[in-house]
């Protein structure tokens, strides 16, 4: 007979037995997971040294920043010296050459010292003049608040007015609008409302035409009354209709104001003659901003020469005294330690600015070797080209030629150019070869200059001709480009 309850019994006894087994096998596995000891392992990271650190920053400054750099560091370190141009010696070994790894402790400075000279590889322009520096050619340019406070000083005012003057003049912002109203002028000056009034009166007409002015319309009503412009068409498009005017809805002013187009057009013809912005001309004056070229590319022949230009950069070598002092010190001295240690700096700056130098003049021939159509037939022939595909042909990383590239000009024939702008995108053409977009954008342009003013071409029209050229190119990228170089829309083109 079938004893169900010893079944039932056996089951359980075999189901306890499995669950502590489990649990035991359980444990076992998380002991393993949390008992500590000790492996070995072998594993490769890149780690930046100060050094390395060092040499990065120097590739990327300009040659401005390169100056600056190294003025300071002739500052700090007192081992660094300025050598004079009558102390160069031409026929020395690069310091790459000479100098392997200067962090070795065992480096031999009396050998390098033998051999230590400047550097004057192929590549390397150096002139020094102090009569061709820039800051003794640039002019000196006024500010917008010094012209006006010197017509000011012209003007026979009592102490109340010339106060309000100056403050007025303070208020001026760099379009040339006066930023404050009458009522605060006249509360921070104690006079009242009209001595403001006749002052501001005075200003407006100073030159630039429209200074002081509180609105648009009134900055182009003043320069009207300036420049005899009578006419009262004009005005009346100046007070209720600029808005209209500048969306290029001529033809629908034209019918509100019941005038012909032709008279619209003239109109509208004399109103681009005025400036809105009167302090434009000065508003750059603030400060000269310098741009001396990195790289000098020449003609010779059919031929293109590329030179790195350092004449910025002092030429440094070691001093002879510290020199001597670590030749004759003892080797335990806590002196000879520092100025072996200020040496390693100065030898690890030199082979800096030498790699520095190297690494332009490597991607400046690439690119002139690589844009030589554009060098010698324009900006038409400015084929694409991209960073990778330059550190595809030198061999480096593409971060080392973004690097050489910042900020970065070269000056050639065609005049002087930042080294990105040899970098751009291209458009495909019809057979499979490609436009840059410098390119398309000047074709574009030369196609809206030669247009007919009553019939201006439409973006799709520009995208139809380019292709007769070969240059696939879509519809919403003719507007892209157009609106970049600053060109309207047609509507806005179009003259009656």
């Amino acid at each position: 007979m079938f004893d169900l309850n010893r079944l039932i019994v056996t089951i359980r006894r075999q189901e306890n037995f499995s669950w502590k087994r489990m649990s035991h096998e359980t444990l076992g596995e998380t002991n393993m997971r949390i008992e500590f000891g000790l492996k070995q392992e072998q594993s490769q990271k890149l780690v930046i040294t100060p050094e390395l650190r060092t040499a990065i920053k120097i590739l990327q400054f300009s040659a401005l920043e390169l100056a600056e750099y190294v003025d300071e560091q002739l500052v700090e370190n007192p081992v660094l010296e300025v050598e004079e141009e009558s102390e160069i010696n031409h026929d020395t070994v690069s310091i790459e050459k000479e100098v392997q790894d200067p962090d070795e402790a065992n480096f031999d400075w009396e050998q390098y010292f033998q051999h230590q000279g400047e550097i004057r590889n192929e590549g390397t322009l150096y002139q020094e003049s102090e009569s061709w520096r820039t800051e003794n050619l640039t002019p000196q340019v006024s500010t917008l608040d010094d012209h006006l406070m010197f017509q000011l000083s012209l003007l026979h005012l009592d102490k109340k007015e010339e106060v309000v003057g100056k403050f007025l003049i303070g208020n001026i912002d760099d379009n040339g609008y006066l930023t404050c109203s009458m009522e605060d002028a006249a509360r921070q000056c104690r006079v009242d409302h009209e001595t403001v009034e006749k002052v501001l009166k005075m200003i407006q007409g100073f030159d630039p035409p429209g200074i002081g002015a509180r609105s648009l319309k009134e900055c182009l009503l003043i320069q009207c009354e300036y420049r005899g412009f009578k006419n009262d068409l004009l005005s009346k498009i100046i007070n209720s209709y600029l808005q209209e005017v500048a969306d290029g809805r001529i033809m629908k002013v034209a019918k509100k104001l019941g005038v012909s187009l032709k008279e619209m057009q003239e109109a509208v013809d004399t109103l681009r003659l005025l400036e809105p912005k009167p302090g434009r001309r000065f508003a750059g004056s603030h400060g000269s901003h310098y741009i001396i070229p990195d790289i000098l590319v020449e003609k010779v022949g059919s031929e293109f020469v590329v030179l790195v230009n350092d004449i910025t950069t002092p030429r440094l070598s070691i001093n002879s005294f510290y020199r001597d002092m670590l030749k004759s010190s003892n080797p335990d001295n806590e002196g000879r330690k520092y100025i072996e240690s200020k040496m390693n700096s100065a030898v690890w700056l030199l082979k800096s600015i030498e790699q520095r130098r190297l690494t332009l003049y490597r991607v400046a021939r690439c690119l002139v070797d690589f844009q030589t159509d554009f060098l010698n037939r324009g900006i038409k022939f400015l084929k694409p080209l991209t960073l990778k595909q330059v550190a595809e042909e030198l061999g480096v990383h593409e971060s080392t030629v973004s690097r050489a590239t910042a900020n970065k000009y070269m000056q050639t024939p065609r005049g002087v150019f930042e080294l990105k702008f040899f970098f751009s995108t291209g458009v495909s053409g019809n057979q499979g070869d490609a436009t840059s977009a410098a390119a398309v954008k000047k074709m574009i342009r030369e196609l809206i200059e030669s247009e007919d003013p009553k019939k201006p071409l439409s973006d799709q029209k520009i995208v139809d001709l380019l292709q007769e050229k070969g240059i696939e190119i879509s519809r919403r990228t003719i507007a892209k480009y157009r609106e970049e170089m600053g060109i309207s829309a047609t509507s806005k083109r179009r003259r009656y």
